[in-house]
């Protein structure tokens, strides 16, 4: 069971980025997915931001990213994705992805830096 999260990296204020997780060794589509983030100096709170629904797609979003952030998924690939605009600098966070009840191993996340 592994979840490996991509496409992180150093962007400016209002720019976008899209975080892909590619999820192996349990059946993806079966599962409701979140994507998380862990802010700088506050490493021992994973903040959820969104989920997405195993049967109809539903995604539900932190009010924060809501407007903002757009999570999807294709479980022909079994990759999820968050697609970011218009970031601010507190966004800024390693992002990791898991199930919703997040019962999967913690992968390496990827790390996202919003300058200002």
């Amino acid at each position: 069971i592994h979840l490996m999260e991509s496409g992180g990296g150093l962007v400016q204020s209002e720019g976008s980025l899209r975080l892909s997780c590619a999820a192996s060794g349990f059946s993806f589509s079966n599962r409701d997915m979140s994507w998380y983030r862990e802010v700088p100096g506050k490493e021992r709170e994973r903040e959820w931001i969104a989920s997405i629904n195993q049967f109809d797609d539903r995604t539900d979003y932190k009010k924060s990213v809501s407007g903002r952030f757009t999570i999807s998924r294709d479980n022909a690939l079994n990759t999820m994705y968050l697609q970011m605009s218009r970031l601010k600098p507190e966004d800024t966070a390693v992002y990791n992805c898991n199930d919703v009840l997040m019962r999967i191993n913690w992968g390496q996340g990827t790390q996202v830096v919003v300058s200002s």
